[in-house]
């Protein structure tokens, strides 16, 4: 039997000092202030619990990557570490589908400064091939200096099922309820499981948007993330949501498009950060809390995406769910 290790890890929150980066006063917020915060998350979360309700600030201000990253350690912290209260994070995606490419993409993803529009190159990820189902491995890009080449390290993977109506991102390690498994993956920590996305289903092939749920685990009473590895199936977050013991879950949803009777379509509100419409774009919230977008994922060119956000969530849980808007659906289309 495998003993699941008894030392947790907890990421802290992600913010524009995590590399030691100069900030502009300007646009700082006090983070003590809770006069603005309005629960997104489920109220009646035990006190005794590790776990908290999520709260939001209503103002944010945008997360700025001003040099490239150096470190294996930072690529890490920025992969894991779930944004500040007070923090947007913009990102770009680009799809490279040509050549041999085309039924396995690849997916670049840049941090993006909106003010100078310069972006940096951070993460990677590729579709898998000879697989039995939709699997995705991402990859960590950082550069000790100008005069080496590009360092690389594995950060997690995204797996569908059969019908691509559900997928789970795990972080890089070992499947623990695997017996058989090569050497190399035998001296890996136990994967973490860092979240759960579902597809609602399209069975009589009604035309409208898709339906998604995204399950977390939710935070720290101090807003950090543990990690949780599951070493049995009923620990995963599937298992949970499905035998109704989703108490200390996090539980989000995509925002619902408005019909509108000009263009005759499903329409959301991006603020001018997706230009082009399509069945990939969604927004997601909670259902406590509507207003408070806490990613957003669409298309601005053919090959072109943009991707922000928010506390609670870290990068790597949002370009994975990015990553599954991208694949096509059986049961959903």
């Amino acid at each position: 039997m495998v003993q699941q290790e008894t030392q947790q890890v907890i990421h802290p929150q992600l913010s524009t000092n995590t590399f030691n980066i100069e900030t502009n006063d300007s646009q700082l917020m006090d983070e003590e202030d809770e006069s603005n915060e309005v629960a997104i998350a489920p109220t009646d979360v035990d006190l005794n619990s590790h776990t908290v309700r999520v709260t939001r600030p209503v103002q944010t201000t945008d997360f700025i990557l001003q040099r490239p990253l150096t470190t294996e350690k930072e690529i890490l912290d920025l992969a894991f570490r779930p944004a500040a209260l007070n923090l947007r994070v913009t990102c770009r995606i680009h799809r490279c589908r040509d050549g041999l490419d085309k039924l396995y993409p690849q997916y670049h993803l840049f941090i993006e400064h909106l003010a100078t529009g310069e972006i940096q190159h951070v993460m990677t990820a590729r579709k898998k091939r000879k697989s039995n189902t939709s699997y995705y491995t991402i990859t960590g890009i950082y550069r000790e200096n100008t005069s080496v080449p590009e360092g690389y390290v594995e950060l997690g993977k995204v797996r569908a099922n059969f019908l691509g109506t559900t997928f789970v991102t795990y972080s890089h390690g070992k499947n623990p309820m695997k017996r058989e498994m090569t050497l190399k993956k035998k001296d890996l920590p136990i994967r973490e499981e860092l979240e759960a996305v579902l597809y609602d289903p399209n069975i009589l092939g009604f035309k409208g948007p898709r339906k998604m749920t995204i399950l977390m685990h939710t935070l720290t009473r101090d807003g950090n993330r543990p990690e949780f590895r599951p070493v049995k199936e009923s620990e995963t977050l599937l298992s949970k949501y499905r035998d109704g013991n989703a108490r200390d879950l996090l539980v989000l949803h995509n925002k619902s498009p408005q019909w509108n009777e000009e263009t005759q379509s499903f329409v959301l509100n991006f603020n001018g950060r997706v230009t082009q419409a399509s069945v990939k774009n969604f927004q997601i919230v909670h259902d406590n809390d509507l207003d408070y977008i806490v990613m957003q994922f669409g298309r601005v060119e053919r090959d072109s995406f943009t991707m922000d956000y928010k506390y609670p969530m870290c990068l790597l849980q949002a370009f994975s769910i990015a990553l599954t808007s991208f694949d096509a659906k059986l049961a959903c289309e």
